[in-house]
């Protein structure tokens, strides 16, 4: 994994694109960062590599070539100051929102934009290049309403573990289900199968304004509270999600564990880099 050290360039400069109709494309990418975590209070302004977790995320979302903006969506005024004082542009939200999707919905209500990506705040390893995918899916794709990414997996382990979730997909590459459990469950032998047979879901998603406008007025469906998983709240109500494979998957934050290691890793880059 490559770590980047040399100065954030910041959008705020218009990117061109158009799609297969023509159509000028424009597209911002939104964080949602709310200090308060579970199982790891205040993991967004954790520090120990020089820099706030959050800030790795958005220096390496700021890379990716088809965003035009990149904008932190909070509702604490710590997150806030913090994110300012490395130059991010940041909108304070209402402290109510129950999902990230719905503090991006309030956040962009004042914003002219043809696409939201929606990217975690711990996601501070996440590839440049998957978030450029995922908007060229939106761009190919003009009757697209939203999109995520998929990956497969690295083991058997991974497919267990209630933390990853699952997705299945149609032929035309379309999310069936997405699942905490594993799916497809392999009858003989099973649960988990052959390791080719599944797809892990990558939490980035991609939606047209209107859309995700859209579905954060509906309220939750009855499997979405079950696995507590929101995108399922768009195909219980009969929309399609887009997916698009890419080669690697970095795991998101959620523990203190998972930041030591990642702090070390980074440090070890960072000690290679200077040598």
């Amino acid at each position: 994994m490559a770590y980047y050290k040399r100065a954030v360039v910041l959008k705020n400069k218009p990117v061109k694109i158009r799609n297969r109709c023509g159509k000028n494309v424009k597209i911002i990418a939104v964080i949602p960062a709310r200090y308060e975590s579970t199982r790891f209070p205040g993991k967004v302004l954790a520090k120990d590599t020089g820099k706030y977790l959050i800030q790795h995320t958005f220096e390496r979302v700021c890379r990716a070539e088809l965003v035009e903006k990149v904008i932190i969506a909070t509702d604490s005024q710590i997150v806030l100051a913090a994110c300012k004082s490395f130059g991010a542009d940041c909108i304070m939200t209402a402290s109510t929102h129950k999902t990230g999707t719905d503090r991006i919905a309030e956040a962009i209500q004042k914003i002219d934009t043809d696409v939201v990506i929606n990217i975690q705040a711990d996601e501070s390893q996440i590839e440049p290049a998957n978030i450029d995918l995922l908007a060229q899916l939106m761009i190919d794709n003009p009757q697209t309403k939203m999109a995520t990414l998929i990956a497969k997996f690295d083991n058997k382990e991974q497919i267990a573990d209630p933390n990853i979730v699952k997705v299945v997909i149609s032929k035309d590459r379309f999310a069936k289900y997405f699942s905490r459990s594993v799916i497809p469950c392999c009858r003989s032998g099973g649960p988990v199968g052959n390791i080719n047979d599944y797809y892990r879901h990558l939490g980035i998603y991609a939606y047209t304004r209107d859309f995700l406008l859209q579905i954060t007025k509906l309220p939750a469906g009855r499997l979405e509270q079950i696995e507590q998983l929101e995108q399922l709240r768009v195909l219980e109500y009969g929309f399609n999600i887009l997916t698009g494979l890419v080669s690697h998957a970095a795991d998101g934050i959620d523990t203190p564990q998972q930041y030591a290691e990642f702090v070390k890793r980074y440090k070890i880059s960072d000690k290679i880099g200077n040598d």
